[in-house]
């Protein structure tokens, strides 16, 4: 049986590592278009500094990942003790997010009014099966928590804009507390109430702590991020093929036929783990609409700016994981991790990394700027915020065009027409992260699952 997976990334190549890793018979190619693997995952080392163009870690919460590096025989590195400091940039001035609800009520980061409408959760009434960001948050929690909360997280997860993002796709856990406790604060406390009285039961009576927000600890690897997919780069050997940009599909009886400028590629089963973007153009001769509804997934640009500099250069102390900036500042950037605060290897001794993110959905004229503008205008947003006192010693741009794919209102009924074109080409299957969850564990775990359906199917054969 010839399996194509098409695109290189953390989905593609997990899901080819796993097909192959399971079904050592199965003939699995790899066809990247770029001259390496990897996709968004990218690390760099420039001037000493270990920079990251796309995702630094992922969350420790979901065994899937943690599962797969086992398997590749590479060691996570999960982040120290500043990951758990995040800060919000708000009325002029870094604030340490609340980490409890004592310290949430100290804090200034919301007024006494903005903290009673909190109270009010508990007798908002349930919402549609699907609505914005926004609409569900001003619902149930009130304005000034999306302004000055929810608003800049979106931008830090997605880049996204909350009055248009779908709830339901893009926090569904959120939406999913709603819907069978009819409040969040209500869940979660009778969530906690329950997993207290299973500790106890089985002999455990450590603290108990329930979120709806994603749990866990932020998690990468002593040489970036970009371990994990060199990793699996390395497993697939020579089945994994790059320079290869697939031009377009076809079917002939029952076999597929993957073309591109050097060869057409004959297969059984073919997985596009590609953005949508460039599997709507491969898939546009093939089936039209199928290419359509792909193409209804917008992606906006992303710039990340990397500052390298000696500590003594910067006033802040840089205690924590970093900051995000609600829309409502008006400021140019979405915000700045300290990557060197929260992971070793990330900057040499007595300096520090700052990785900065401009763009996204409310600022799309950014991608019009050049890079020695991006760079002005994060320095002069940087030396505000956080007391640059000298120009960075190392600096380094990288550009996404098209970086995050965007779940809007109306997400979940582009996957069902997605979804029922697929019913008509059995052995056509399309994943990675502009379906279901866009970061490495959605992408990791939904490998998983998709390796499964086809290895079942195949079984049938």
């Amino acid at each position: 049986m010839r399996v194509v997976v098409v695109g290189a990334g953390i989905s593609g190549l997990t899901l080819a590592y796993l097909l192959t890793s399971r079904r050592p018979d199965l003939d699995v190619t790899v066809l990247e278009s770029d001259g390496r693997a990897g996709g968004k995952v990218w690390t760099e080392q420039v001037q000493g500094f270990l920079c990251e163009k796309g995702p630094n870690g992922f969350l420790d919460n979901k065994p899937k990942t943690l599962e797969l590096c086992k398997s590749l025989g590479i060691e996570p590195v999960r982040s120290n003790e500043n990951s758990k400091k995040r800060f919000i940039f708000s009325d002029g001035a870094l604030k340490a997010l609340p980490e409890s609800p004592g310290s949430f009520i100290k804090s200034d980061l919301l007024s006494w009014g903005g903290k009673l409408r909190l109270a009010g959760e508990l007798i908002a009434p349930k919402g549609p099966e699907d609505e914005t960001v926004a609409d569900f948050i001003i619902r149930r929690l009130g304005r000034e928590a999306l302004d000055k909360l929810i608003d800049p997280m979106c931008s830090g997860i997605y880049a996204g804009d909350p009055s248009v993002m779908s709830i339901r796709s893009c926090f569904p856990r959120i939406k999913e507390l709603e819907q069978n406790y009819g409040s969040l604060i209500r869940a979660l406390m009778k969530i906690k109430k329950e997993r207290k009285a299973q500790r106890r039961a089985s002999g455990n009576s450590g603290e108990t702590t329930v979120s709806a927000a994603p749990g866990g600890t932020l998690t990468s690897f002593l040489n970036g991020a970009q371990v994990i997919t060199d990793a699996l780069a390395e497993k697939l050997g020579g089945k994994l093929q790059t320079g290869f940009a697939v031009q377009g599909l076809s079917r002939q009886d029952n076999t597929f036929q993957v073309h591109t400028a050097e060869k057409t590629f004959g297969a059984d089963t073919v997985i596009f783990a590609t953005p949508v973007y460039s599997s709507a153009q491969m898939l546009k001769d093939f089936d039209k609409e199928l290419s359509q509804s792909l193409a209804d997934i917008p992606y906006p640009h992303v710039a990340v700016v990397c500052f390298g500099y000696k500590k003594e250069q910067v006033s802040h102390p840089l205690n924590g994981f970093g900051f995000l900036i609600p829309h409502r500042e008006r400021r140019r950037i979405l915000g700045t991790l300290w990557d060197s605060s929260i992971f070793p290897n990330r900057a040499e001794e007595g300096h520090a990394l700052l990785r900065t993110m401009t763009g996204g959905a409310k600022m799309p004229e950014m991608s019009d700027y050049g890079d020695e503008k991006i760079v002005s205008t994060v320095l002069d947003e940087l030396r505000s915020i956080m007391g640059l006192k000298t120009d960075p010693e190392m600096v380094k741009v990288y550009r996404w065009h098209r970086a995050i794919p965007q779940y809007l209102l109306g997400h979940g009924t582009i996957l069902e027409r997605i979804d029922k074109r697929l019913q008509r080409h059995p052995g056509l299957y399309l994943t990675g992260n502009a379906y279901r969850g866009i970061g490495i564990n959605d992408c990791v775990m939904n490998s998983y699952d998709l390796a499964e359906k086809i290895l079942t199917k195949l079984a049938r054969v």
